[in-house]
């Protein structure tokens, strides 16, 4: 396996959305071994989160709570603010919070399966959630001219994803993301990754899909966090001149 990048980021600030696990989780912890001041979002009923933070305090890391819903009007503007006023200002921000709105995935033939709630839950976090979050963070990410990274998926591609509404919504953040590059230019740049499979607990994968997604990745294995954690470090921190892209993470499984 080829050599992870490093980077001193002592005296960097940033905010995690849905940080309790998965994607989210990778990447605080890699900011916060890095010497980041990491603020960790995670829905305030979701004991994960208070598990995340301990554990990471029990390093030495400096991480702090950020409990919220990014789907809800309001509480994520102030879970944002809050989280600045902790920091103390903010250099990156991670919109990363997601639902799939299931637990299985959902063939496109079976219309009836994708109902109203689920496109409300959906486009509420997956979408408006960024535009919440990053209008809110906007002013004190201006004034540290930092950076944004929203985790998109390959489903934004044509993929079928958990859910047609599931991939529809990542498409809609492929083009926020655009527009959001435009929005906050030229002091903040506002890129995605675009993640294949990840090996959480995201939803409930046979054997036989699991099987099957190695088969079709070229490189044989499903993501890690870790693998989608150093590309978000690499588009905040490894170059700055690049913005409004999407990098596709996957393994070659989309090809």
């Amino acid at each position: 396996m080829a050599r992870r990048a490093s980077y001193d980021l002592a005296g960097q600030k940033v905010l995690i959305t849905g940080a309790a696990s998965g994607i989210g989780l990778g990447a605080a912890t890699a900011y916060a071994r890095a010497g980041a001041a990491v603020a960790i979002n995670h829905l305030p009923d979701d004991p994960r989160g208070a598990d995340a933070i301990q554990a990471l305090r029990a390093e030495g890391l400096n991480v702090i709570g950020a409990p919220g819903n990014v789907s809800i009007p309001g509480e994520a503007e102030r879970m944002v603010e809050q989280a600045i006023s902790e920091l103390g200002g903010l250099d990156v921000l991670v919109n990363n919070a997601g639902t799939p709105a299931t637990r299985q995935t959902i063939p496109p033939a079976r219309l009836d399966l994708v109902t109203e709630e689920m496109w409300d839950s959906i486009l509420s976090t997956n979408l408006v959630g960024v535009f919440r979050c990053t209008k809110a963070a906007a002013p004190a990410l201006k004034a540290a001219r930092g950076a944004v990274v929203n985790t998109a998926s390959i489903a934004a591609l044509g993929g079928a994803g958990s859910s047609m509404a599931y991939a529809a919504s990542k498409a809609a953040v492929a083009s926020l993301t655009r527009n959001l590059a435009r929005a906050l230019a030229p002091e903040v740049r506002v890129n995605a990754i675009a993640p294949g499979g990840v090996d959480s607990p995201w939803l409930d994968w046979t054997p036989e899909q699991k099987v099957q997604h190695v088969e079709k990745s070229l490189l044989k294995r499903v993501g890690t966090p870790v693998d989608y954690a150093d590309t978000i470090l690499f588009l905040t921190h490894g170059n700055d001149f690049v913005t409004g892209a999407m990098l596709v993470v996957d393994g070659g499984l989309s090809l």
